[in-house]
């Protein structure tokens, strides 16, 4: 099986589905959003989608939030057998997981009650934002954090961003932490951090801002047909989430 450990709620659906399909995904990891990048039809337009963004980083828009929770639970609604709901709503039906959280930057250490929430929830795996806001101070209190619960499983999104060799030797040495490979930079750095953490590294596209066919075609460029690529494209998955 395999599962795109990262994305989000698309405007409509069915335009997710379809770039599943194309990637060959069965199912895929979805996580609320605000902004919705997809409905962008040129620079303009994707400004005021980045604007949506950072309002929501910076908080306080709680119809926004409202909005994006209605959006996720109609998705999931519609296609469980494609898509593994993820959210921060401790009352949340089927909650498989929690995420995708993205605390201000140098303030890591905000996620804890989440990390709590995972307990009270049978210990289900938690997503951090990986990539800038994310400081390399931050990745060190994740990593603090996950010392800390060692039973919640934690996972770093993006790779760690343009942080990503700090982050391949902190997931590595902490053995309750995962890295997840979506929008990396360079092809160079997937193929390290499947060399360094090979079962706890996760293909993921992050979309609509990454795309899944190309994700997975970066996982299978660095990796050959067998074991190990099954497991970064879904195996580690599926035993994360309890498939």
């Amino acid at each position: 099986m395999i599962i795109d450990a990262h994305s989000h709620v698309h405007d409509p659906p069915d335009a997710h589905l379809a770039l599943l399909d194309q990637a060959g995904v069965d199912k895929a990891i979805l996580f609320p959003t605000r902004p919705h990048p997809e409905r962008a039809t040129d620079l303009a337009s994707l400004r005021r989608q980045a604007d949506v963004l950072q309002r929501a980083l910076a908080g306080g828009d709680d119809e926004g939030c409202e909005r994006a929770r209605g959006e996720w639970e109609a998705a999931l609604a519609a296609h469980p057998d494609r898509f593994i709901g993820f959210g921060s709503f401790a009352d949340a039906e089927n909650l498989r997981g929690i995420g995708e959280l993205t605390p201000p930057p140098d303030r890591a250490e905000e996620i804890e009650p989440y990390l709590r929430l995972a307990v009270d929830h049978g210990c289900v795996p938690e997503v951090v934002h990986g990539a800038a806001p994310t400081t390399v101070r931050d990745l060190g209190t994740l990593t603090a954090l996950a010392r800390r619960y060692p039973n919640v499983p934690l996972v770093v999104s993006q790779l760690g961003g343009a942080h990503w060799m700090d982050a391949i030797e902190l997931v590595r040495d902490t053995p309750n932490m995962y890295l997840e490979l979506s929008t990396a930079s360079l092809v160079l750095s997937v193929r390290l951090a499947i060399q360094e953490i090979p079962e706890r590294t996760l293909f993921g596209s992050d979309a609509p801002y990454g795309d899944p066919v190309l994700a997975h075609a970066t996982v299978e460029r660095v990796t050959r047909p067998g074991e190990l690529r099954d497991l970064v494209l879904g195996g580690t998955a599926v035993r994360l989430v309890g498939l």
